[in-house]
């Protein structure tokens, strides 16, 4: 089987142009699941700091510092700007939490760098800054609680390698930087940031990091439980191979519903025949070139690739308007069809070749396995660690949950974020720009 040279995700190098349509049904449905993605993100019980991770906080391209306080350098590292549980931290240490909250989600929130995040809405009661401060308690909140619960276990560490790691790595950014390390803490980290108060700080991230790893690795799933996941979860973790072609209806903007009924039915008798004449034995790959419009010919003109092929594709993956086709069970080899998108109008033709499952993707169950017990298990800890707004810059700690809720599946369908995982719109992509005239 020829190696398919379509791109499988939105970012690849060798990605096509994608023709911009009206936003459609599907797409709102797509930009609520990003949203969802991010309400996820911003819930997720541990960002891994060890490592790479902690490259985040030296190597990102944006850092917003929340500022500092008017009553100087004592009251920024000493004097306790929030209360976590029984910890009480100094705006210096927050400064940390929040600027690393900044640079892990703040592409999902599309930030203007050159404007205060107090000026940025995020819903109609909170600012960008409001949102980036749950988050940043919420970290706050996971830290502490990876800490206390490793201390309680005698969890026998030690950061000195890592934390030499990222001293290297520190260095060698400020370098690229053009600056030196003092003032590259400074730029990362707050006005008042030094090499020395600035270590407890990382090296207890250091330490919840890898504590958090040995939770992992202690909640592992046997081999049993993996199979049972995966039986229970089949059609999200299977794989298909399948060939497709689009016919899509070329419509002016002041079309009338009569037009397009007309020319959805034209699409229909093409995509009819290419089926027919696929099934009389021609070459699909054959037929798209036969069928594909002149500006997209040339990527079915190759012998050496098979443009209208993609493989092992989820579920998640594929085209909504030919998903559930694709993975019935009855499904057999050499299946073809005509599937209608009415929402984006246009006709599929799709022949079925194979559904499988990748047994490498066992790990991928276990680890997600491994991630859900441990994350239960941190949000019962977590509970256990009550915010106290020492200073009374925490606005959404003040905000109705109910009311902040509201906003935001308000907003769902206006807010424009990129996507960080593809997955449910690369075939859109993809099938896209294999449009028939």
């Amino acid at each position: 089987m020829a190696k398919k040279t379509t791109p499988e995700a939105a970012g690849s190098k060798a990605e096509p142009k994608v023709t911009e349509k009206v936003q459609t049904k599907y797409d709102r449905k797509m930009e609520a699941r990003r949203q969802q993605k991010l309400k996820e993100a911003k819930q997720e019980k541990i960002t891994k700091i060890a490592g790479s991770a902690i490259g985040i906080l030296i190597a990102a391209a944006l850092v917003i510092s929340i500022g500092v306080s008017i009553a100087g350098k004592r009251a920024v590292t000493h004097g306790t700007y929030v209360k976590v549980g029984d910890h009480q931290l100094s705006q210096l240490e927050y400064n940390y939490y929040f600027n690393s909250a900044v640079n892990t989600y703040g592409a999902y929130m599309g930030i203007d760098a050159s404007m205060d995040l107090e000026a940025q809405p995020y819903t109609d009661d909170l600012t960008l800054k409001d949102m980036f401060d749950e988050m940043t308690v919420e970290q706050i909140q996971q830290i502490k609680a990876t800490v206390d619960e490793a201390s309680r276990n005698n969890f026998d560490y030690s950061s000195d390698e890592e934390y030499a790691t990222f001293q290297d790595s520190f260095k060698e950014a400020a370098a690229s930087a053009g600056v030196n390390v003092k003032e590259y803490y400074k730029q990362n980290f707050g006005d008042y940031a030094t090499e020395k108060n600035m270590e407890p700080i990382i090296r207890e991230n250091l330490l919840a990091g890898a504590y958090y790893n040995k939770m992992l690795e202690d909640n592992a799933p046997s081999e049993d439980e993996v199979t049972a996941y995966y039986q229970e979860n089949q059609q999200s973790y299977d794989r298909v191979d399948y060939r497709s072609f689009v016919f899509s209806a070329d419509l002016a903007e002041d079309a009338t519903e009569e037009d397009l009924a007309a020319a959805m039915d034209e699409l229909k008798a093409k995509a009819d025949t290419m089926a027919e004449e696929r099934k009389a034995g021609e070459d699909f790959e054959e037929l798209c070139l036969q069928n594909a419009s002149e500006e997209n010919k040339a990527n079915y003109e190759d012998p050496e690739t098979e443009y209208s092929l993609a493989e092992g594709r989820r579920y998640a993956g594929v085209a909504s308007a030919i998903s559930d086709w694709l993975f019935e069970e009855s499904r057999k080899e050499g299946d073809i069809t005509v599937l209608e998108d009415e929402s984006s109008h246009r006709y599929y033709v799709v022949e079925f070749i194979n559904r499988y499952f990748d047994e490498a993707d066992n790990e991928t169950i276990s680890n997600t396995i491994a991630s859900q017990r441990t994350t239960e298990y941190m949000s019962g800890l977590v509970e256990n660690y009550p915010v106290e707004d020492v200073k009374g810059n925490l606005k959404y700690l003040t905000v109705s949950t109910e009311d902040a809720d509201s906003s935001a599946e308000e907003s769902t369908d206006e807010t424009q974020e990129p996507s960080e995982d593809a997955g449910d719109t690369e075939s859109e992509a993809v099938d896209t720009e294999n449009d028939g005239e």
